[in-house]
């Protein structure tokens, strides 16, 4: 799984970037399944991170959060990013 972090606007500082990498520990066991995992965190009024997952059979996955606080909204989109994540695993499985 590559994993891409880009901070727009602001300064992603190392305590904040080892929370995000403790948060997508939750969807290592698809990690066999993701080619790209792409997260732009950007700072204008509130923290706006968003998500963009690429799987090996070409599916894209996209989810963004918007919160005041960076941690809040990395935990908002982790939630809805490993929902999703595990509805396209099921749909993979019931091809099979």
């Amino acid at each position: 799984m590559n994993l891409d972090i880009k901070a727009l606007h602001f300064s992603l500082h190392d305590d904040a970037r080892e929370y995000l990498n403790k948060k997508i520990e939750r969807i290592r066991n698809a990690e066999n399944m993701i080619v790209d995992l792409l997260i732009t965190i950007k700072r204008e009024k509130d923290f706006n991170v968003e998500a963009t997952v690429n799987f090996r059979w070409g599916v894209s996955i996209h989810v963004e959060e918007e919160d005041f606080e960076l941690t809040k909204a990395i935990d908002k989109m982790m939630d809805k990013l490993e929902t999703k994540i595990t509805k396209e695993k099921e749909k993979v499985k019931e091809k099979r």
